[in-house]
Parts: C-alpha cells; sequence; structure tokens
C-alpha cells in the first residue's frame, strides 16, 4: 500500500508533462510472452526476457499504486498476453482496491482472447468492467497464417463468455492491405452484431519483424472512405480515453473507432504513459525515450522518490511520435510492441 491509497482523490497531486498534457491513464505491460507471434508484432522466433529482468507482481502493483497516486485514473493492464503471466489474476486483485477506494475509474486490459474463456468470470468478479480483444480476421486459416498457429474458436469463445460475464469487449483489428482489408466491413458488422464496439488500427513501425510493412500498410483515411460508400459513418464524441477517433454506423447501430498514427497524428492530447514488464516508463509509443523505473525501486527507493522519478519522466514527455513507414526503412523503434505493451 503506498501513502496515496487512502488519500481522497482532490488531494492527489497531478501528473502533468512539459506541455500541460496531464497524463491519466497508465498502459502496464506484466510480460512480454505471448502465446500467439503475430506477424505484424513480434519475429517468430522471439528471444522472450529472463525472469530476473521482469517486474515481479509485487513490483508492478508498487510502481502501478505510485501512477494511481499521481493522479492517473485508468490502468490497462497489458503483455505479450497478459493472461498467461503466472499470478496475473493475484495483481487484477491487489489493482482492484484502487476502484473500492474511488482511486481508480476503470482497471481493464488488452487481450488476444485465446485465454478469456477460462478467466472472464473472475474479472468481472474484480471489477473489471471493460475489455479490448485483439482479433484481426474471422476466417479461420487466415487467423492461424496472421498468429502463426492461434486458434480463433478459443479466441471467439473468449469473447461470449466475457459479454456473459457482464463485461463490455471492444474488438481491434489492425488493418492489413494484403490480408484483411477486404474483410474490414464483415468484421465491423459481426462484432456490431455481436454488441462489441470496433476499432481499426493503423500497422506501426515498431520492432524488426519478418515481413516489410510497407506491404501490409493500410490508410485507415481510405478504409474510412470505403464504408462511407455503403455505410452512414457520424463523427461521435465518444472517448474511451485512449487514441481512437470513433464513429457511430447507422447501419450496424455499433461504434467504430480509427487509431491512425501514421494517417492522423493525434499526439497534441496524448494523457498516456506505458510501463514495459521490465520497470522501463515510456512517455511515448513512438520514440525511444526511457525511464529505469526499476532500478529505482531495486535501489531501495521510498515511496517519494518514487514518485519524483515519476514526475521527472513525464516532464520530459515529447510532443509527438516519429512513426514513418518507408520501404526498406528500419523501424521508427528498435522494441517490439509485445515488449512495449499494446
Amino acid at each position: 500500500m503506498t501513502p496515496y491509497d487512502d488519500a481522497p482523490a482532490q488531494a492527489r497531486p497531478a501528473l502533468v508533462d512539459g506541455f500541460g498534457r496531464a497524463v491519466t491513464y497508465l498502459r502496464v505491460s506484466v510480460t512480454d510472452r505471448c502465446d500467439l507471434r503475430c506477424v505484424y508484432c513480434m519475429a517468430e522466433h522471439m528471444t522472450f526476457l529472463p525472469k530476473a529482468q521482469v517486474l515481479t507482481l509485487e513490483e508492478l502493483d508498487r510502481i502501478a499504486s505510485a501512477f494511481v497516486g499521481l493522479g492517473v485514473r485508468k490502468l490497462r493492464l497489458t503483455g505479450g498476453e497478459p493472461l498467461v503471466r503466472k499470478g496475473f489474476m493475484e495483481l487484477v486483485l491487489g489493482l482492484s482496491r484502487h476502484l473500492k477506494t474511488g482511486a481508480l475509474d476503470e482497471l481493464t486490459l488488452t487481450t488476444n482472447g485465446t485465454r478469456l474463456a477460462e478467466f472472464a468470470d473472475q474479472l468481472a468478479d474484480l471489477g473489471v468492467r471493460r475489455i479490448n480483444v485483439s482479433m484481426d480476421t474471422l476466417k479461420p486459416d487466415l487467423f492461424r497464417k496472421l498468429t502463426r498457429g492461434g486458434d480463433l474458436a478459443k479466441v471467439i469463445a473468449g469473447i461470449d463468455a466475457a459479454r456473459a460475464a457482464g463485461i463490455a469487449v471492444k474488438i481491434n483489428a489492425v488493418a492489413l492491405a494484403d490480408s484483411n482489408a477486404a474483410e474490414l466491413p464483415e468484421l465491423v458488422a459481426w462484432a456490431h452484431a455481436r454488441g462489441c464496439d470496433m476499432t481499426l488500427i493503423e500497422a506501426m513501425p515498431m520492432g524488426e519483424v519478418d515481413v516489410d510493412r510497407t506491404d501490409e500498410f493500410l490508410s485507415l483515411k481510405e478504409v474510412r472512405r470505403e464504408l462511407e460508400s455503403f455505410w452512414t459513418l457520424t463523427d461521435s464524441d465518444h472517448a474511451t480515453g485512449g487514441p481512437a477517433r470513433y464513429v457511430s454506423v447507422a447501419e450496424t447501430g455499433g461504434r467504430l473507432g480509427f487509431i491512425t498514427p501514421l494517417s492522423h497524428n493525434f499526439c497534441e492530447a496524448c494523457n498516456r504513459v506505458r510501463l514495459t514488464c521490465t520497470g522501463t516508463l515510456h512517455t511515448c509509443l513512438g520514440r525511444e525515450d526511457a525511464s529505469d523505473l526499476r532500478a529505482v525501486i531495486r535501489a531501495g527507493a521510498t515511496d517519494a522518490e518514487l514518485a519524483d522519478a515519476i514526475r521527472l519522466a513525464v516532464d520530459a514527455k515529447p510532443k509527438g511520435h516519429d512513426f514513418q513507414i518507408r520501404r526498406g526503412a528500419a523501424p521508427s523503434v528498435s522494441r517490439h510492441m509485445s515488449t512495449t505493451g499494446g
């Protein structure tokens, strides 16, 4: 427990960067490991981190709680795949205390869904009300190809289990020019028919993978133009604290989000920072900035010293990212998305 656990929300100091943006959203990667190998996310033969470099559950809780004490209102647990982390539900249980005190508005996670059927009821019992599930296609063979062996049926079963447990599900799909582009309208309609929101995401140049991302990059400006040729899209002021811009789709009755780091920069209102499973704080997804909070806490820092280290890192948050995709160019950042936290 940190000194801030029982403090009223109005007494907590705001966490503001050098451009006056309040940081209220922390994404925490609990592991770099995953039971899938999505082609745009990681190399087929990944070398994963040794256990000693990964934060313990107690360390993850301590750092996340320090952020809550500094005014963060939303925690998203990610990976890799968070549900493969041993003891993950113990971490959720511990962090759920901030929901009970009112210090935290939302505790959520992003998952590939393969183990969601097993944990959906427990997540709901601990106060998780909304999750994101990554799923790029409804075609079992293409899903198996994109994930290098994944079982689409397990993911759909996980989505259904979460919905049955009362958890709202948003499905995330990376738009891929040579893979799922033609299928995106069907995927959106399927999600909306199941009562799920849908978000489309542009491929981001992070880490060396086994494909040239220029072959797969698809601008969501083009996707939106295509969808508007047969659907009525109306801009919405709906917001979830993340970077997606939403529209309502009249014909499906559902909500559709667009995350466009390359075709439409969204940095001006960025309220997010990311903590990796090794304790590295990245204040920008598309920059090589890094602050080592693991070193801070393992050197015996007090809670006040940890808070100071967080403030210092956030104050240096850059104005925007440098994402770009060019044939033959190196990734904009060397770390993989699975290491940073999706």
